[in-house]
């Protein structure tokens, strides 16, 4: 008899894995998402810090009210006597501003602020600064057309004004010819 020879099948493994093809297809679809998704995320960046930008003119310029009426040495001197972090409040130091905003480089949320006084008063005993009758708010963006694309004002009356071109206003005359926000 003659003994049957045992046979082994030999299996070839499978080949596991992308081809190089595959590999590009995937490569461009995420490249046009990409394309698509950045844009729209840039646009929705300046937006943000456009409206953070308005609000924090808002919110100096209603420290700046709220500095004339406590300290009796007109609107504050600097953006810096708004701000501070002690205990007890001063003119030189009146803790009514958020320690970004009131120390220098004075940037937050893309845009860089500015006060200026505009005439100023007698100051009162106490004060190191004399405060100001009227005052100039301007907030631009750092990076024109990546933080922020248009610039904001405001000046005694409170009214906040923009300008589409990220310009900064020179004056109070400069600031109150702009649109006001609505």
């Amino acid at each position: 008899m003659r003994a049957k020879a045992k046979y082994r099948k030999v299996v070839q493994p499978l080949e596991s894995g992308f081809s190089l093809i595959e590999l590009l297809i995937v490569v461009a679809i995420i490249l046009i998402i990409a394309a698509i998704a950045i844009p729209s995320l840039l646009r929705s960046r300046i937006a943000a810090n456009q409206a953070a930008a308005v609000e924090n003119v808002r919110t100096i310029s209603t420290a700046s009210v709220v500095y004339n009426t406590t300290w009796g040495n007109g609107y504050p001197p600097a953006l810096s006597s708004m701000g501070g972090t002690g205990t007890t409040a001063t003119c030189d130091q009146a803790n009514l501003l958020d320690p970004i905003l009131s120390t220098a480089p004075y940037t937050k949320s893309g845009y860089v602020f500015a006060y200026t006084g505009q005439t100023a008063v007698t100051k009162p005993g106490g004060c190191g600064s004399p405060g100001f009758l009227d005052y100039l708010v301007t907030a631009v963006p750092k990076n024109e057309n990546i933080t922020g694309i248009q610039s904001f004002c405001s000046a005694e009356p409170g009214v906040i004004h923009f300008d589409i071109t990220g310009n900064t206003a020179a004056s109070e005359t400069a600031c109150d010819a702009l649109p006001s926000l609505q």
